[in-house]
């Protein structure tokens, strides 16, 4: 039987290397869908080119589209014993549609971890954030400083904070995504797939408190 997870978190909070980790430990195939989007208009497949026509004009890709490229993706032989879902479903109706197509599959969503952390907390972390100019290699001002400040240590260019990494650009980040998700939140937590994890805690304990909650669903 496939196992499909959908991780939920706010920006900051390190889903996206929960979610590797995840698939490492788990063997489950990691589908971002923003990894998605930038495959499918890179290869000018027609559903990336649908999407990027919407995107070429500012307007939101339809949901028909996104529905479309995570279905393709799923069906690929390598998500034959299920995957870790990350920025998909985003909303009540996508994840309507998730459960249809899972159904399809004759499978369903078995768990939804939300990685959940205070604000201000998440604020400090994205904000101390510090990329460099040259490949983009990331740095933390106060957890993971660079040998010399504002200096890359692997290609000695310039370090700068992106515009939205800035403080006020961050809080507003957090903000629109807790109003956007919390809808789908209640969602999976009135259907009792949703459980959450404390995204203050160090990465490796992080991964920890996920593995435990998909120990339980597997026994």
């Amino acid at each position: 039987m496939a196992t499909y997870i959908v991780l939920l978190g706010p920006p900051g909070v390190g889903k996206g290397t929960q979610a590797k980790l995840l698939a490492q430990k788990t063997g489950l195939i990691h589908i971002s869908s923003g990894d998605l989007f930038r495959e499918n208009i890179k290869n000018q497949t027609e559903l990336g080119k649908l999407a990027k026509s919407y995107m070429d004009k500012g307007e939101l890709v339809p949901d028909d589209v996104t529905v479309a490229m995570v279905k393709e993706r799923l069906t690929r032989p390598d998500c034959q014993a299920g995957s870790i879902l990350d920025g998909f479903p985003r909303t009540p109706v996508q994840a309507d549609a998730l459960h249809r197509m899972l159904a399809n599959f004759k499978g369903d969503i078995d768990l939804v971890p939300f990685i959940n952390a205070d604000p201000k907390v998440l604020a400090e972390r994205i904000s101390g954030r510090r990329t460099c100019r040259a490949m983009g290699h990331i740095y933390h001002e106060k957890f993971y400083p660079p040998k010399v400040a504002g200096i890359c240590d692997i290609d000695g260019s310039e370090l700068y904070q992106r515009d939205d990494d800035k403080a006020e650009t961050v809080a507003n980040r957090i903000k629109v995504y807790l109003e956007q998700t919390s809808p789908l939140i209640d969602y999976y937590r009135e259907r009792n797939k949703l459980v959450e994890v404390d995204g203050t805690q160090p990465i490796e304990k992080v991964t920890d408190s996920l593995m435990s909650v998909m120990k339980k669903i597997a026994e």
